[in-house]
């Protein structure tokens, strides 16, 4: 089977992109507004849609409701934020659940967090009911506050060399420096 990843939210299309083109998945992007679309395939160079290409107008909420969705995808890249930027535009238990139920077993689910934000602590807990709390895992946050939040479809506890090598094979074939992402990597804890 393909891999399979999918981004909700196609901001300027970079995730889609490296998906598509780096890493050559099979991609899907859920986009709501049309404009987004139009300036990512003008200015930002996302190719148009092809065999190993798609991207969906419509509102992620219910799109990924779909039975043709569910349990197809790998990689889900959660990005939803409206043109303030504050906080995502879909943060519930349900969408959560929602989201878990598109991914293979050992597929994960990343989600771009606020962490300074009052309602970070909320939305991990949104997710931790979900996804359950052992399946959560968070990276240092930015500078700006940013934390990506990572969530397992069936959590797994990594051993230290089974990371270091996995890391190691990605930062050799695509020069990535997963080692330095690795060490800000930590279970949540609510």
């Amino acid at each position: 089977r393909e891999r399979h990843a999918m981004q909700l939210g196609l901001g300027a299309g970079a995730i889609t992109k490296f998906c598509h083109k780096k890493l050559r998945l099979c991609t899907t992007a859920i986009e709501l507004n049309p404009q987004v679309l139009a300036v990512c395939r003008a200015w930002f160079k996302l190719p148009p849609d092809g065999p190993k290409l798609r991207v969906v107008l419509a509102d992620a909420a219910q799109e990924i409701r779909k039975p043709m969705w569910l349990g197809t995808v790998d990689a889900l890249a959660v990005d939803l934020y409206d043109h303030h930027a504050a906080a995502p535009v879909l943060d519930s238990e349900t969408f959560y659940a929602d989201c878990r139920a598109l991914l293979t077993a050992d597929g994960s689910m990343s989600v771009n967090l606020f962490g300074r934000s009052s309602r970070f602590e909320q939305s991990l807990e949104k997710m931790a009911l979900a996804f359950g709390e052992d399946a959560l895992w968070a990276f240092k946050p930015t500078r700006e506050g940013n934390t990506v939040v990572l969530a397992q479809h069936t959590p797994t506890r990594f051993q230290r060399g089974e990371q270091a090598q996995r890391c190691a094979d990605v930062q050799e074939r695509w020069g990535l420096p997963t080692a330095r992402w690795v060490r800000g990597l930590r279970p949540v804890r609510l």
